[in-house]
């Protein structure tokens, strides 16, 4: 049985899903470690999984609090350049204090983050086998295909392409400082010219939470790449922690519209309001979820301007499987958790990858799009009743979730792992799903 080392961004979402993918590969017997800087131990999901901390000179209990809120609300150009020094930071420290750790610790293998180009740089540094995990939308290129942070839909059209290329260019020189981190450490560990998380991904095997189905027509994946559809926890287990998730007692004489920002974005408690506005005008039942970025005030706030419910963490796939609808800020495992739920989604992307998950929302037809600065609340009111109303939403998403029905999760996630690294042989059937 192998030793695996987890090296994934210091996000709740990304932890979550590589603690998923950790228990999978627990219960088949093997160990596997989380690595990052101390305050990130929080997030680990089950109590099996091991933590190891590094970089706590420079990197001290309370940083990563400090790095989530820069992540969450920049403020502006110069807020953002500082989101951009932070990941330069964080990959810089990793690199510096991983291939010790990996070491001491007698890691066999690495499951790398995409997000996360220390992962891959020090794995090949040490000559260790790692795959590569896209927890957000793949970081893998090609012509024509927009970035994930990008908010356009899919073409080919000459005018479409090179509107691709140019954001590409502009985004690139944004991320010069990431860039130029991942190129230092490259060359310090005599790995050539890399400056980019495209050239850190595995040669051996890449796993997306992602479905092929949802995402836009790829035609140059390797043949190592496997939509693998959502990272959940498929049992519990005795050293699994849990939050206190709500789950509401819907009734049946009126629609139940479900709203959250995610882990990062939840107090935003401006457009809770838009969105309790809006709804309240539909006479829908609605839950909103916060994820404890909002207080007990503006709780009760909400609560007296029309939502049914208002609570921190919801338990989101029991939840989406009686929705109606979903209002959200379009990460990818919302969105993911309402495709397999087969709910229509009305996506205010705010951030990271959230433009390029509301693109294939709309790309796929199975959602409406709005800007979360703009978009007024009758504006949120007209969109919400098209999702009740419109049956084609339902019937396009019909397609989408038998094949992430189809895609394997977790299990095939670790089946996967174990193929690449010659743990365990996967059937024909299930190495070419993907």
């Amino acid at each position: 049985m192998a030793h695996f080392a987890v090296v994934t961004p210091a996000f709740y979402s990304h932890f979550s899903a590589m603690s998923a993918l950790a228990a999978e590969l627990v219960e088949r017997g093997h160990r596997v470690t989380f690595l990052h800087r101390p305050d990130a131990a929080q997030w680990v999901g089950d109590a099996r999984i091991g933590f190891h901390a590094v970089g706590a000179a420079t990197h001290p209990p309370g940083s990563v609090a400090a790095a989530l809120r820069r992540a969450a609300s920049p403020g502006g150009p110069l807020g953002l350049r500082r989101v951009i020094l932070d990941m330069a930071d964080s990959t810089t420290m990793l690199c510096r204090e991983l291939p010790a750790a990996l070491e001491a610790l007698r890691i066999d293998a690495v499951l790398a983050d995409q997000m996360e180009a220390a992962g891959g740089l020090v794995a090949e540094a040490l000559g260790l086998p790692f795959v590569s995990v896209a927890c957000a939308l793949p970081v893998n290129r090609e012509p024509g295909v927009p970035l994930p942070v990008m908010p356009f839909e899919f073409g080919t059209s000459e005018r479409h392409l090179r509107m691709v290329e140019g954001s590409t260019r502009v985004y690139d020189w944004m991320m010069g400082p990431h860039r130029r981190a991942i190129a230092a450490q490259a060359r310090r560990f005599g790995l050539g010219e890399r400056d980019n998380l495209h050239h850190v991904l595995s040669p051996l095997a890449q796993v997306s939470q992602t479905t092929s189905a949802f995402d836009f027509p790829r035609r140059g994946l390797p043949a190592h790449f496997h939509h693998v559809g959502p990272l959940r926890f498929t049992r519990r287990s005795p050293g699994a922690r849990d939050r206190d998730y709500f789950v509401p007692q819907v009734a049946n004489d009126r629609p139940f519209v479900f709203a959250s920002l995610g882990s990062m974005q939840g107090s935003r408690f401006g457009l809770f309001r838009r969105i309790v506005r809006a709804c309240r005008g539909l006479d829908v039942q609605l839950l909103v979820a916060h994820c404890g970025g909002l207080d007990a005030h503006q709780e009760q706030v909400l609560k007296g301007e029309g939502a049914t419910w208002v609570c921190a963490f919801a338990q989101q796939e029991a939840v989406l499987a009686r929705a109606d609808a979903v209002v959200s800020h379009a990460g990818v495992n919302t969105v993911m958790d309402a495709i397999a739920a087969r709910t229509p989604m009305l996506a205010l992307p705010i951030a990271f990858d959230h433009p390029g998950m509301a693109a294939r929302v709309v790309h796929a037809g199975i959602g409406l799009r709005m800007s979360p600065r703009l978009a007024s609340a009758s504006a949120i009111r007209q969109g919400v009743r098209r999702l009740l109303d419109e049956p084609g939403f339902r019937q396009r998403i019909e397609p989408l979730a038998d094949n992430l029905d189809q895609a394997g999760g977790t299990p095939r996630a670790a089946d996967i792992v174990e193929s690449a690294l010659r743990l365990r042989r996967v059937p024909d059937s299930v190495a070419c799903l993907g």
